[in-house]
């Protein structure tokens, strides 16, 4: 318990931090946040009646007091993008962005575990080095790259998908708008499947190549069970608590990829969302994404502690004595 009481406490600092930086980083960046929403035909006083409806000429303390009272009261405040509440824009797109992410995460753990665990089984064969090929290649070329080159191909030369957009325009309505909705996303989900199961299929197959040899796998084969019984309740069973914790790891990672993915494929998500907000100085939106986006990292880190302690009873997490 005093582990995970130091775990939490850290976990707050590391958010504190985040405030802190989230507050300052954004107001040393060169530009001005009124340049994005103010004509340049507008007088000096309508200009300096704009930066006092958003605050901006108020001290520095005043300024970061009601930063940190919006975020952690997940009001956020207004856009200066659209003059909307910050948690509307995000609730509208918060759909969009999973409907991205959690297809594209279970596709290519799915698939890294399956060509791993069989790469693992077939040491030496032409499937193993497909598969690492196929892992190294797939986890070595930028992500932006391969999505262009997947857009110029599939929505360009030969156009099976869209180029770009959530929905069509005008959108369909009924059952249509679901396939629609459907067809839009294939592609990018389809990248970022292509570009996430490389690194897990040789995360998988480097760690159960090692369980395959331990003495309790080799007992179980002794002792004449299936194979297949051998592999997933044996082996696999003793993977799983790294297994796990990679992949709770690897969402925040997942999430922040949004931005390039969205903004490749002009989805209407919170990583296209964020990057305009910070294109456009808006303190609001980018400081609001930006500690979601850390409290995602921080719970993710909390939750992959908690759940090795589960899936792996011989961990103990106990406090250093002396």
């Amino acid at each position: 318990m005093s582990v995970l009481l130091r775990r939490v406490c850290g976990s707050a600092v590391v958010l504190a931090v985040v405030l802190v930086l989230n507050f300052f980083l954004f107001r040393i960046m060169p530009g001005d946040p009124l340049t994005g929403i103010v004509d340049p035909r507008f007088s000096p006083e309508a200009k300096r009646q704009l930066a006092a409806q958003w605050g901006l000429d108020r001290p520095l303390s005043e300024q970061f007091a009601v930063y940190v009272r919006e975020m952690l009261s997940f009001r956020f405040g207004l856009s200066m993008m659209t003059g909307v509440p910050v948690w509307d824009e995000l609730k509208n797109r918060v759909p969009n962005t999973v409907a991205l992410l959690l297809p594209a995460l279970a596709l290519s753990s799915a698939l890294g575990l399956w060509l791993g665990t069989h790469a693992a089984l077939r040491r030496g064969s032409m499937a193993e080095r497909l598969t690492l090929l196929a892992g190294a290649v797939s986890f070595s070329f930028p992500s932006f790259f391969v999505q262009l080159l997947l857009l110029m191909c599939f929505a360009y030369l030969w156009p099976l998908f869209p180029l770009r957009g959530t929905t069509s325009i005008p959108p369909p309505e009924g059952v249509s708008a679901l396939f629609d909705y459907i067809w839009h996303l294939a592609l990018p989900v389809l990248s970022l499947t292509v570009l996430g199961f490389g690194g897990f299929a040789l995360y998988i197959r480097n760690m159960m190549v090692k369980a395959l040899g331990e003495d309790y796998v080799l007992m179980a084969r002794a002792r004449g069970l299936p194979r297949r019984r051998v592999v997933w309740n044996h082996a696999f069973r003793g993977i799983l608590p790294p297994v796990l914790t990679i992949l709770l790891l690897s969402l925040p990672g997942v999430v922040s990829g949004a931005v390039i993915t969205e903004t490749v494929f002009s989805l209407n998500g919170v990583g296209r969302f964020l990057l305009e907000a910070t294109n456009s100085h808006d303190y609001p939106s980018a400081g609001a994404a930006f500690f979601l986006l850390a409290l995602l990292t921080v719970a993710c880190n909390l939750g992959a502690d908690l759940m090795y302690v589960l899936v792996d009873p011989r961990v103990r997490r106990e406090a250093p004595r002396g």
